[in-house]
């Protein structure tokens, strides 16, 4: 072939291929940005080092945290899984999905209780539009690993069957490692019980094979932009840790460490090491200044643990009080999010699928209502949020049937609670008491009722479902 034909037939291929990827949205001077979105289960506010359990090694996360923002004042929207995994997916609340509890096949009401549950659905509707099929059908590589907990089996004669309709898979990801209807992993080591995860070799650790899993991923859509949703399993009961894990706490136990609980905090540093693992792939495909990576929590903490300098949240998973909702958030995007940031900012799971879109210059379907807003002028260091308020509804028993059921909104420094169990209301300041401990409606009445007239406001717009009367309720 002459140097002149060569040349033709490269020019060919290199229009070829610059061709292709204008019709995804890149070029070479405008890719957009890979997103690997983390989200651990049931991790307290506090439990990462630079969020206060100083006591435990989470070295990765620390180091994501000194490279980008950690926000202080991050909600949940559910005080347990399956809700708020259904509003990072979709940037809607769960009001307005009308899913609002875990998904499961039990009941949970108390006996003899005045209100039953509210209606609820038992998996994520497949028309809705997740943020997986916004960037796959962008051109993003989607891929999906760990806890899914939004599908639930269904009746299959004798037997129950997981209904393969509401899988990742049929949400806009390409692939589905670990995704069901479980809340918890059947085994935290192979044989793994799980339908859609193949078996290692026998006692391999399921965090790490997951991490395995989405770094062999990466690596083989490095050439494009891809989006990685890892829900990891840790730190969701059954609380078993690493062999090698629970040892090393142990020992710091004896030493007098501060360590509390020594099983946790093994599981707590496991999601360290597994999120290092994915943050050294995309340093090793050189990927860092062009990924977007963001960890979080899907609620609040089950373990309750005492963190020196640190309030003591009220409750904790399956409650609306701020154990339950408060979670860690941290972002990091080079080039974008200044390193070191802090935020003070209210936001929330809602926020994440505006977010996500906007970083990957995906524009959200008009009509259909989003219940969050991008967070990216916070991350930039150029403006707020717009929203003024958070709005939260559980009008479901949680799985140990003690909570209350109703709905809350956070309006500046306050927040305001509506029980339906006995039609009363709480008030606190938050920024002075942490711990909600005093309680202040009857010093602001003008302010209570506006703000339960704002809750109510909301949630008609959503078109909330309520708790039901009970029929068979028998007063004690």
């Amino acid at each position: 072939m002459s140097a002149f034909s060569f040349s033709r037939v490269l020019f060919a291929l290199t229009m070829t291929h610059l061709l292709a990827l204008s019709a995804h949205g890149e070029t070479t001077k405008n890719k957009r940005p890979n997103i690997i979105m983390i989200m651990v289960d049931d991790l307290g506010l506090y439990d990462f080092s630079c969020y206060g359990y100083e006591a435990v090694e989470t070295p990765h996360v620390d180091q994501l945290a000194a490279e980008g923002m950690r926000f202080t004042r991050a909600y949940a929207a559910a005080p347990v899984c399956s809700p708020s995994r259904a509003a990072v997916i979709t940037g809607q609340a769960p009001a307005r999905l009308h899913l609002t509890n875990h998904i499961s096949n039990d009941h949970f009401a108390p006996e003899n209780p005045r209100l039953l549950d509210a209606p609820c659905l038992k998996a994520l509707p497949t028309e809705t539009v997740t943020f997986a099929e916004k960037l796959r059908d962008a051109g993003y590589a989607c891929g999906f690993f760990g806890k899914w907990h939004l599908s639930l089996s269904k009746p299959d004669g004798s037997r129950r069957v997981m209904d393969a309709s509401t899988l990742p898979d049929r949400q806009g990801f390409e692939n589905n490692v670990g995704g069901n209807g479980n809340g918890g992993p059947p085994s935290w080591f192979s044989p793994y019980k799980n339908p859609y995860l193949e078996d290692g070799e026998e006692g391999e650790y399921l965090p790490y094979r997951l991490a395995n899993e989405a770094s062999a991923y990466m690596e083989r859509n490095q050439d494009r932009p891809f989006l990685i949703t890892f829900w990891n399993y840790l730190v969701h009961s059954p609380i078993k840790s690493h062999p090698e894990l629970l040892k090393k706490y142990r020992d710091k136990k004896k030493a007098g460490e501060n360590i509390y609980y020594p099983v946790y905090a093994g599981m707590i540093e496991a999601t360290d090491r597994v999120i290092g693992q994915l943050l050294a792939k995309v340093d090793e495909l050189g990927l860092r200044d062009n990924t977007v990576i963001m960890v979080t929590s899907d609620n609040g903490g089950v373990i309750k643990l005492a963190y020196p300098g640190n309030p003591e949240l009220r409750k904790g998973k399956g409650w609306l009080y701020d154990g339950g909702l408060r979670v860690p958030l941290i972002v990091r995007w080079p080039g974008h999010v200044k390193p070191k940031s802090l935020s003070d900012e209210l936001v929330s799971h809602m926020d994440l699928y505006p977010t996500i879109l906007e970083a990957a210059q995906v524009e959200p379907d008009k009509g259909r209502p989003l219940d969050g807003e991008s967070l990216l002028p916070i991350l930039k260091g150029n403006g707020g949020k717009k929203q003024d308020a958070l709005f939260f509804h559980y009008p479901n028993y949680a799985w140990h049937g003690k909570n209350k059921l109703g709905s809350a909104v956070i309006e500046g420094d306050y927040k305001l609670y509506h029980w339906y169990n006995d039609d009363s209301i709480e008030l606190y300041n938050l920024r002075k008491d942490a711990g909600e401990k005093t309680e202040l409606s009857a010093d602001h009445p003008e302010l209570s009722s506006r703000l339960k007239e704002k809750l109510q406001r909301w949630l008609e717009e959503v078109d909330a479902n309520m708790p039901v009367k009970n029929e068979n309720y028998v007063s004690p």
